[in-house]
């Protein structure tokens, strides 16, 4: 079975839905969401969307300076301008969309200060603004009769073709479906799954970033791999939960296995240092201390405060026997956010004619080697609907008819071995995490390429482990090869 859309989308993030409320209510649009619809990275974003928007005493500069100190200035810097410069007009447009962000007892919105930022300029809806924004979106995607939703679908493989591609898909019934596109837009999120302790939600497992590489686009700093400092440390769960940049904002202290405070040792901006440099600074202590003991205190605040500022923090610290407003609690540096990926223009065109890349699969190159917090959120917008403006521009010159390619889900052979993506997790956590190990990254190269070239000629099963493992394998292929050179 086939069928054709002028769009697929693939993800149902701040980015896919985006995209798809401003491309033009004409063309069939497909988005592709790989689990249920509020399992995305974009619903996990807590701290808030950075933007200068009716700001007296901030400016884009000042934005633009911060981000590009944050990244080291490995940043392309016309991407950055775009992103600081245009992110007022998409805060406007999702307000109007239906986007709440708290206020101030005047009416004025209440912008709140984050590591890294020079200025009070994140919009938030208390600690869970991504969900306001996706959950928002997703309301006004559902209004589109143009758009049809896949929901608990997961995208098995795609090929370019003469007309666009073609998207081989496999639903919760077992069912494969072959949809062909004369534009592809790949808003798959992050990698988080590639490691063992993540942040991220459980479709993080880079699989557009795969379909990419496999098809001939250009993938680019894909080593370069956020850990945030402040991650829940429960050391028994795959993934830990987010403590927020804007906790530190609003002034707890990071403690080491003493409850000393040791930041200072270490940078002169404190616990408001950006994450690259904390999750140094922690790891380092670690090492100083022979512990890896580390917690966040924020219980001297008012605590009424606390609760209200940080309710969705508050309740599941709670339920793991923690009390944010009574005590410290424990924390550990964390895989977080994927700055590279596969490499666009600013237009979030890929070096594949009609193919797209937005939000945390896509290297717009406006993070540099290190995201300054909230920024991610502020991508997705603006970069998605640059993708969907320049769409738009091309509708005149495509095809009027549809190429399928051909897919095989090889029905009736063995599934792929276990362990894969366990073993796989471990060797990037042991030779990948905040300060690499280069020696042990060249070790483990060599096992990742063999279990690679198994699953690409061993004519597996084609079923979501066989995607999930693929996918987990490829990235962390490429990153170790751009870690060891």
């Amino acid at each position: 079975m086939s069928v054709n859309y002028d769009v697929i989308i693939a993800g149902c993030g701040a980015a896919g839905l985006y995209a798809a409320i401003n491309l033009p209510e004409n063309l069939k649009i497909l988005i592709l969401c790989k689990r249920e619809l509020s399992l995305c990275n974009s619903m996990l974003a807590q701290g808030g969307i950075a933007g200068v928007y009716n700001s007296p005493s901030d400016n884009i500069q000042y934005h633009q300076n911060d981000t590009l100190i944050a990244g080291s200035f490995k940043n392309n810097i016309d991407a950055v301008h775009t992103l600081v410069s245009e992110a007022a007009q998409d805060l406007e447009h999702i307000i109007n969309l239906g986007v709440e962000f708290d206020r101030n007892p005047d009416g004025s919105y209440h912008r709140t200060l984050e590591g890294g930022h020079s200025h009070h300029r994140i919009f938030h809806r208390a600690d869970s603004t991504g969900k306001e924004i996706t959950t928002t979106l997703l309301e006004n995607v559902k209004k589109l009769s143009n758009v049809t939703i896949m929901e608990n679908t997961i995208m098995c493989a795609a090929k370019k073709t003469s007309s666009g591609y073609s998207a081989f898909l496999k639903d919760s019934e077992n069912n494969y479906t072959t949809a062909n596109c004369h534009f592809m837009i790949l808003a798959t999120g992050g990698i988080g799954r590639v490691y063992q302790f993540t942040t991220n939600s459980a479709i993080a497992t880079g699989d557009g970033i795969t379909f990419a590489y496999e098809m001939g686009a250009k993938i680019k700093n894909l080593s370069y791999v956020q850990f945030h400092p402040t991650a829940f440390n429960n050391r028994a769960t795959r993934e830990c939960f987010l403590i927020s940049e804007a906790v530190r904002g609003e002034g707890a202290y990071l403690l080491n296995c003493h409850k000393e405070r040791f930041m200072h040792n270490y940078d002169k901006r404190l616990e408001l240092a950006p994450r690259d440099v904390v999750s140094h600074a922690i790891v380092l202590e670690s090492r100083k201390q022979n512990s890896t003991d580390f917690y966040l205190d924020i219980s001297y605040k008012d605590s009424e405060f606390l609760k209200n500022r940080f309710p969705m923090i508050y309740k599941n610290l709670m339920e793991q026997g923690y009390d944010l407003t009574k005590e410290p609690v424990p924390i550990f540096p964390c895989q977080h956010y994927l700055m590279g990926g596969i490499d666009v223009n600013q237009n979030s065109e890929t070096t594949l004619p009609n193919l797209y890349a937005c939000g945390e699969c896509s290297h717009t190159g406006v993070h540099g080697s290190n995201r300054l917090a909230s920024n991610s959120l502020l991508e997705a917008l603006v970069f998605s609907r640059r993708a969907a403006e320049n769409i738009t521009s091309k509708l005149d010159s495509i095809p009027s008819y549809f190429e399928e390619a051909e897919f095989d889900a090889h029905i009736g052979s063995e599934h792929i071995p276990s362990g894969i993506r366990t073993e796989t997790r471990k060797i990037m956590q042991n030779s990948y995490f905040v300060i690499p190990d280069k020696n042990a990254a060249a070790e483990g190269v060599k096992r990742v390429e063999e279990i690679r070239n198994d699953l690409l000629s061993g004519k597996y099963f084609v079923d979501a482990d066989y995607v999930l493992a693929k996918s987990i394998v490829t990235v962390a292929y490429i990153i170790l090869n751009e870690v060891i050179q």
